[in-house]
């Protein structure tokens, strides 16, 4: 499916991050909001949407109902430092509650299937469903991390999401660039990156890296030979993608051909 080109002046391609984002907030208004897991990348495009419209700015975040408890602290302390209001997407009750009965709740654990699964259920569906309300939305997602960002651009058509904006201001940036504006700005950072998690997700799927391990080593890490993706950015494809769509079949009954409505 080709989706028509928006309507806009799109951005220079050598824009700065601060202009980027900017012109962002112009161009989309209450369509836009900032999507936040609260990494080091997602305080900084928060701290650079503060100063430049305080804190009138839509900004949300996944609630898995398993992230570390760090991580709710430092929500609140965002809250309090910027005075932005943070909405929380949680999964759907009723999708968690028939994962969790037929397959328990550590069922990550047991196959890569399983845990993708998990993530489709508690992440990538509530984003889903969040992201059909907006025109555009801003992310933290950098060229320099890992997983198949290298191609990652400040500004994209989603086609994976209805063809809304999605906005990448700090695409070209580096790890040490972004942590460098934090100490400069005295940006609130998540207490786990002293404690050697660079990488921060749900708690039972997150432990410290090694001297020596890449930046994602720590997400996942008892699965051998399967992308370190949760499904929010980069879409399961081939036979991955039909072993979860059988689960999901199971865990979702709307979803069979011949379902009861």
């Amino acid at each position: 499916m080709t989706l028509p080109l928006p309507k806009f002046t799109w951005p220079r391609s050598d824009a700065a991050a601060q202009e980027i984002l900017g012109w962002a907030i112009d161009e989309f208004g209450s369509g836009l909001a900032i999507c936040t897991s609260f990494q080091a990348s997602g305080s900084v495009i928060l701290d650079m949407a503060a100063r430049l419209v305080g804190g009138d700015i839509n900004v949300f975040s996944i609630d898995t109902g398993r992230l570390h408890e760090e991580t709710y602290q430092l929500i609140s302390q965002i809250r309090r430092r910027y005075g932005i209001v943070i909405e929380l997407v949680p999964p759907d009750a009723d999708e968690l509650g028939s994962m969790l009965t037929l397959h328990g709740p550590n069922l990550f654990y047991e196959s890569p299937a399983k845990r993708k699964l998990c993530c489709e259920i508690r992440k990538v569906r509530p984003l889903q469903r969040r992201l059909a309300t907006l025109d555009a939305w801003v992310t933290g997602l950098r060229r320099d991390q890992d997983g198949g960002r290298e191609r990652t651009e400040p500004v994209a058509i989603d086609e994976e999401h209805g063809g809304i904006v999605k906005l990448a201001p700090l695409a070209g940036w580096s790890n040490e660039q972004v942590f460098a504006y934090a100490r400069e700005r005295d940006v609130p950072l998540h207490p786990l990156y002293a404690q050697g998690y660079p990488s921060i997700g749900c708690q039972p799927c997150t432990r410290k890296v090694e001297a020596g391990e890449d930046s994602r080593a720590g997400r996942w890490w008892w699965e051998k030979d399967v992308d370190k993706e949760c499904g929010m950015h980069l879409g399961m494809r081939g036979q991955m993608r039909r072993e979860v769509d059988v689960l999901l079949d199971e865990v979702l009954p709307a979803r069979r051909p011949f379902a009861v409505k």
